[in-house]
């Protein structure tokens, strides 16, 4: 966004200042809006933005408070669901983070063994093999582009093996759980045509693994056999099942794809981090949740008031939006001690709100900080003395929910 539509927010009046502008996000000019909000206005109203009216909850402690007060804000799709677009095909579907107790917890209890610890530790060896031929394959001396060589390849594995879907077609993977979050969709009625029909791919592809699977005398431990096989899920909707397919391909993709950009690009705009890591490779499992807090690769979550409440002295009536920005509670600093560094041996890595809190809490969270800390780990082992460098500036998304970087031009030099 250039000056002339990026004002500073301090010359806006404050009942005017909109956070849900995409372009914000993608010329990452949204960081002082939000330092004004949690000074001035922490519980803000927003009356006019593309997409209603809404309340933007950006302080660490009101988030929580919003987070662990389920049965006052809802995440349930009948309300609206947990974005701030409705409307969405991909994300107005039933899935169980847009459901509310029991429901909810039923259905996330019959997919969570895939990252149980013991599953994990199964994954492990796995992961670690694909990462070193991901590394081993990269060119030297010339620039290419590190979010699709890299974070792209190493996530859609990863989910190609959690659906065990078809190997040789894994980028469809990523190609769809772009198109569900996609913003730049609503922008054109070609594109949204086209978002239409690569979604409706998409949900023909998961109904014939459905079909396939539930049929099977012996069920596999991929996660469309639990949906299948699951007491809670096995009679659910083509809704619901389809809803929680692109929940869990979201879930699986985002945060883990975008966290191995941002720490690339983190370390690259902190030398010093960089080099302390090289030094010290054992800082990796310190570093991982401070690339996750401070990349936040979700922006916001929302929520539905179910009744009227209060929240940081503002009067919210029943049906109100109300969105949490992680984006902004993850740099409050009444919470988080220096929360604009990057600091590879923060104290307490863990105090961030990238994966939600309460009942909602991610559930993928140690498999996306195991694949990191992976990435990290290999890395360091062949490029011991020297950084990987980024050579241009990123490419960011135009999103107010997905905070992902599209393109990350790095070179390793011999």
């Amino acid at each position: 966004m250039n000056d002339r539509v990026a004002p500073d927010p301090y010359t806006i009046p404050l009942d005017r200042i909109d956070v849900s502008d995409p372009e914000l996000y993608r010329s990452n000019r949204m960081w002082s809006y939000f330092a004004r909000l949690r000074h001035e206005d922490p519980v803000h109203y927003c009356a006019n933005s593309a997409y209603g009216p809404f309340w933007s909850v950006t302080r660490y402690k009101d988030i929580m408070h919003v987070e662990s007060s389920h049965d006052v804000f809802s995440s349930d799709v009948a309300y609206g669901g947990v974005t701030l677009r409705e409307g969405n095909a991909g994300l107005m579907l039933p899935m169980f983070i847009a459901m509310d107790p029991p429901k909810h917890d039923v259905q996330r209890k019959v997919v969570s063994p895939v990252v149980a610890p013991s599953n994990l530790a199964k994954l492990e060896a796995t992961i670690r093999e694909r990462a070193g031929k991901i590394f081993d394959s990269l060119p030297r001396n010339e620039p290419f582009n590190w979010v699709d060589r890299v974070s792209i390849e190493l996530t859609t594995q990863m989910l190609a093996t959690l659906f065990d879907f078809p190997w040789e077609e894994r980028r469809n993977l990523t190609r769809w759980s772009d198109m569900v979050t996609s913003e730049e969709a609503y922008l054109s009625k070609e594109a949204e045509e086209e978002r239409t029909a690569q979604l409706g791919e998409a949900a023909a592809a998961f109904l014939g693994m459905w079909n396939e699977r539930v049929n099977a005398s012996e069920p596999g431990g991929d996660l469309i056999s639990m949906l299948a096989h699951g007491e809670a899920t096995r009679n659910m909707s083509q809704e619901e099942y389809l809803g929680n397919c692109f929940l869990l391909l979201v879930g699986g993709n985002d945060t883990t794809r975008n966290s191995i950009s941002g720490g690339l690009l983190a370390l690259s705009q902190n030398p010093d981090q960089y080099k302390k890591l090289r030094d010290n490779p054992a800082l990796v499992e310190n570093m991982v949740p401070e690339i996750i807090r401070y990349q936040t690769p979700l922006s916001h979550m929302r929520r539905t008031a179910l009744c009227d409440t209060e929240l940081g002295g503002k009067q919210i009536r029943k049906g109100d939006k109300v969105v949490m920005w992680y984006v902004s509670g993850n740099r409050d600093e009444d919470a988080i001690e220096n929360p604009n560094s990057f600091i590879v041996e923060r104290p307490r890595p863990r105090q961030h709100l990238s994966f939600g809190f309460g009942i909602h809490r991610c559930m993928g969270n140690r498999l996306a900080e195991m694949q990191l800390r992976i990435v990290w780990e290999e890395i360091l082992k062949r490029w011991p003395d020297k950084p990987i460098e980024v050579v241009g500036e990123p490419k960011l998304v135009f999103s107010n929910f997905i905070k992902g970087i599209e393109e990350l031009p790095a070179i390793i030099r011999d």
